[in-house]
């Protein structure tokens, strides 16, 4: 004998009381915080633009190792836009309303399954992603630490930058570690 007592569905809002209808209702207070993620989003498609022509107007002056620098500072800004990304549809998803996207052909693959528990973890992967791209432009610059107007770096700041990001890794392991004890014990509330 089961002890899951069922509920009928929802018709919609009308079918709660006023305080749940309240409290359900301001999911909704989100809304503006995403919006202003789309801005955001904007201002990062400003700054691409910029860099990009930057290196295509300096592509005969600058050396290999400047190029590259450059690069990678745009790819830095295409993974903070993902993040951005999978905040903005992931959470508005997850958190405010369904974007009822389904049969759409340009419905991203991981948002059909989307949770908090799956948006936890796509984005500690796109911090680590991001955090490895800040390390790589540290570890090219690192050639010139000591040399007065060379480098940006100290010898410190990079130690601090390499074990930031061994925490990124370790946290992303963590969350994925817990996120799957959890998906595994069955629910002992039934």
């Amino acid at each position: 004998m089961s002890h899951h007592r069922e509920f009928p569905p929802l018709s919609g809002a009308s079918a709660l009381k006023p305080l749940p209808s309240l409290i359900f209702g301001s999911r909704w207070l989100q809304l503006p915080l995403y919006l202003g993620l789309i801005v955001a989003q904007g201002v990062y498609v400003f700054l691409f633009l910029k860099e990009l022509w930057h290196l295509v107007l300096h592509a005969t002056e600058f050396t290999e190792q400047q190029i590259m620098l450059v690069v990678l500072g745009l790819i830095d800004v295409v993974m903070i836009s993902n993040l951005l990304m999978m905040v903005i549809v992931g959470g508005y998803e997850t958190f405010v309303s369904r974007l009822r996207l389904h049969e759409h052909p340009d419905q991203p693959e991981w948002l059909g399954h989307v949770n908090a528990s799956v948006l936890k973890i796509k984005l500690a992967m796109a911090i680590i992603g991001i955090s490895s791209i800040h390390l790589l432009r540290t570890f090219i610059e690192a050639g010139h630490v000591g040399i007065p107007g060379k480098s940006n770096y100290t010898e410190t700041g990079i130690i601090l930058q390499t074990m930031i990001h061994a925490v990124f890794i370790l946290s992303a392991i963590g969350i994925a570690y817990v996120d799957r004890m959890s998906a595994s014990t069955p629910d002992k509330a039934h």
